[in-house]
């Protein structure tokens, strides 16, 4: 059994489904068909017990997933672009933020507080953009 991602007339995932390679070749529709690995993510392959990468085929840079994107130039599935400002990360096939995200001290995560993606607060001052919420900080 492999996943199988429906691709549209516009590249994007409409379907993803578990499948027989024998089946998908009996569907008048075959050719809109692509095989997508369920343990890759960012072109690296995760063991699906341990969650650690090994050395497992990294098909298609992404699990795909509806609302998805094949390009099929990079033989890769990208996922929507989650801000405006974000950009494709031309390896990994996922989205990279403008700036890294800062890691909440002991004491924000003690009291279940967590940074957020703010695009407005990024577009307003593209010096910021993370936000602290969680914990009554909101």
């Amino acid at each position: 059994m492999a996943h199988f991602a429906r691709i549209n007339a516009l590249g994007i995932v409409s379907t993803v489904i578990v499948a027989e390679q024998d089946f998908i070749d009996t569907l008048d529709n075959a050719d809109s068909w692509v095989q997508t690995s369920y343990n890759t993510r960012g072109g690296v392959h995760y063991n699906p017990e341990t969650g650690e990468p090994d050395n497992g085929e990294a098909l298609r840079k992404n699990f795909a997933g509806i609302g998805f994107k094949y390009d099929i130039d990079r033989d890769a599935f990208i996922p929507p672009q989650p801000f405006a400002s974000w950009t494709l990360n031309e390896t990994t096939c996922l989205w990279d933020c403008p700036i890294d995200p800062p890691t909440p001290t002991e004491e924000e995560a003690a009291a279940g507080q967590y940074y957020i993606w703010d695009e407005a607060t990024y577009q307003a001052d593209n010096t910021q953009g993370w936000v602290l919420v969680g914990g009554g900080a909101e």
